[in-house]
């Protein structure tokens, strides 16, 4: 079983020829409205198309935006753990998606922020506990020393980036990040290959948007290209990305199988609009892997030498 301790938001999406820069309006289209939030689209990507049991901690305000978000989890299988705060909003957030599906997106916390150490249900049947940093640090902190107390996986997302100290990268047992991410928490501007060595973690998984991903796994460095596809909106890709990879490591699959899934799980959920949504089912995932060849070796040459690993 996974548990995902993480934010809850409902997403407001609005399409626009191009993401406004500083101090510009645009005129937007296609106003809609997605459940969303980092650690619910992890949940619902680790329920529908990993297949693997999960449930979710979650904090929700009383308002009119937070059934939208339980019935989408509960849909996708995910059994829930609700932190009900009627003083505080559910969580929201404000998404500009450009016509070559590049996004930005503002979050407003809400309940989110109010997720506490002792809000942590029973870990007990839990092989791996997959947070992010749209809560507490603290939070995540005191999550993460429970678990690895009783033996059980740590994964984080660690996004939104922020510098994360050394004592609290020791608690973690597989850590992924993109590549602005990776920078931040390396504290360091160089290489993918630079940065990777500057992180003590056992195992550090990376995503490179339309390139694929590399992970460095006990001592070996894995590559992934990405699957070629037209995408729509790339909202919620690197969190179905990170549900899948997780599911897939919780039914034993190798690391770099458990890759090779989550990359096929996050580019068919860039064909797709919204966050949860998008996030395929497991046999939409298993069909683009049986009809898709191994990378050449073209290509991930290619890939290793985009990450200074020549």
């Amino acid at each position: 079983m996974i548990l995902v301790a993480g934010s809850a938001n409902l997403d407001f999406v609005v399409r626009a020829h191009h993401i406004p820069a500083p101090g510009e309006t645009v005129l937007g289209r296609d106003f809609q409205t997605f459940p969303g939030g980092k650690g619910a689209n992890q949940a619902v990507a680790s329920a529908r198309a990993g297949g693997a049991p999960t449930h979710m901690l979650l904090g929700l305000g009383d308002d009119a935006f937070a059934p939208p978000l339980e019935e989408s989890l509960r849909s996708a299988g995910v059994q829930l753990h609700t932190v009900r705060t009627p003083e505080h909003p559910t969580g929201t957030a404000f998404i500009c998606v450009s016509d070559d599906a590049e996004n930005a997106i503002t979050v407003a916390p809400g309940a989110n922020a109010q997720l506490r150490p002792e809000h942590l249900p029973t870990l007990a049947g839990c092989s791996h506990l997959l947070l992010q940093l749209e809560i507490p640090l603290d939070t995540v902190v005191a999550y993460a020393r429970a678990a690895q107390a009783q033996g059980v996986q740590v994964v984080l997302n660690a996004a939104p980036a922020r510098a994360l100290s050394a004592e609290v990268l020791a608690l973690v047992d597989v850590l992924v990040v993109n590549e602005g991410e990776l920078a931040v928490v390396a504290d360091h501007s160089g290489s993918i290959a630079e940065c990777l060595a500057r992180v003590a973690v056992p195992t550090v998984v990376v995503t490179l948007g339309h390139r694929g991903s590399v992970a460095r796994h006990r001592g070996e460095t894995l590559f992934q290209s990405a699957f070629s596809i037209a995408p729509v909106d790339t909202t919620g890709a690197g969190d179905t990305f990170c549900g899948s990879l997780v599911a897939a490591l919780s039914h034993q699959q190798p690391m770099a199988q458990a890759l090779r899934f989550a990359s096929a799980s996050s580019a068919i959920a860039c064909t797709r609009w919204g966050a949860q949504s998008s996030v395929p089912q497991r046999s939409e995932v298993e069909a683009l892997l049986a009809d898709t060849p191994p990378a050449s070796a073209q290509s991930l040459e290619a890939l290793r030498a985009y990450c200074g690993m020549d």
